[in-house]
């Protein structure tokens, strides 16, 4: 599969939230403030779900690569798979610490 085939796909899915709220008549006073906080939450939640996908994807990486050397090097393996487990923590420290911050930041 392309990646041109993956990211299509992904385009449509975060342009649908922006599509919906075109979509919506033009509103004014306090329904227009909870509307923008109403997007800046959804915004928040798609940021959160990209920062986990991201990480993911990272510690997938990580899995990978580790698996790799330790069927090249087997006498390795302990120390392969120890670094493996503190890359993943770091990896989902930031994760958390970047979805706490986009909920954070709508308040």
């Amino acid at each position: 599969m392309s990646k041109l085939t993956k990211f299509i796909p992904l385009c449509v899915l975060l342009a649908i939230p922006a599509v919906a709220s075109a979509a919506d008549p033009v509103v004014t006073g306090v329904a227009a403030e909870l509307r923008g906080a109403s997007m800046g939450k959804g915004l928040a939640v798609l940021g959160g779900g990209l920062a986990v996908l991201g990480a993911a994807m990272g510690i997938g990486l990580i899995g990978k690569g580790a698996t790799e050397s330790m069927a090249r090097q087997p006498e390795a393996a302990g120390k392969v798979q120890t670094a493996a487990i503190i890359l993943a923590v770091f990896i989902e420290g930031a994760t958390l610490f970047a979805v706490a911050a986009g909920f954070l930041a709508t308040n």
